[in-house]
Parts: structure tokens; sequence; C-alpha cells
């Protein structure tokens, strides 16, 4: 189902871990955004809208289990995507 609300976005899953569930003050949300976005616009645009500013630096994201290495490239999204949103992990 590729199906777009009337303002042409779409709502895509995003999925929270570690430190960004504990600042989002969820582990997911569902985001409405454009289809094709630049992989760097939807990190600041999820910084913003979830308060993430502490890690905004270290944050990795994932589309669909994918991590996203480039951030100056566009995503293709669908309607019901997952976005990972993965902070730095300190082991022990």
């Amino acid at each position: 189902m590729n199906e777009e609300n009337k303002s042409g976005t779409i709502n895509i899953n995003i999925l929270f871990f570690a430190k960004s569930r504990e600042l989002a003050k969820t582990s997911r949300a569902v985001f409405a955004v454009e289809p094709v976005v630049q992989a760097g616009q939807l990190l600041k645009q999820l910084v913003d809208r979830f308060d993430l500013s502490a890690i905004s630096n270290c944050i990795i994201l994932a589309h669909n289990e994918n991590y996203i290495e480039n951030l100056d490239e566009d995503i293709h999204l669908q309607q019901a995507d997952e976005i990972a949103v993965i902070p730095p992990i300190s082991g022990g």
C-alpha cells in the first residue's frame, strides 16, 4: 500500500532505542514525512520533533533495518516503513 495523505506526506514508523527512547519518552511513534527526503533533513526533523538534541551529533538512522551511511542521500520511503533511531551504545 503506497497511500499518501492529502498533504502529500506518508506515515512512517519511528523506533527509538536506548538514550533516544529516554529522550523521546516513547519507544515508537508514527511520523508524517515526504515520500522522498534527504537523510540529513529527516534526522533534523526527528531531532526537532522528539527533542533529541542532546544526542543529535551521534545518532545513527536505519531504514527498514539497513543503516543509512550517507546523510546527503535521498531516502525513498513508503507508507509504514520503519526508521530506527540508534544512539551511541556503550558496552561493558
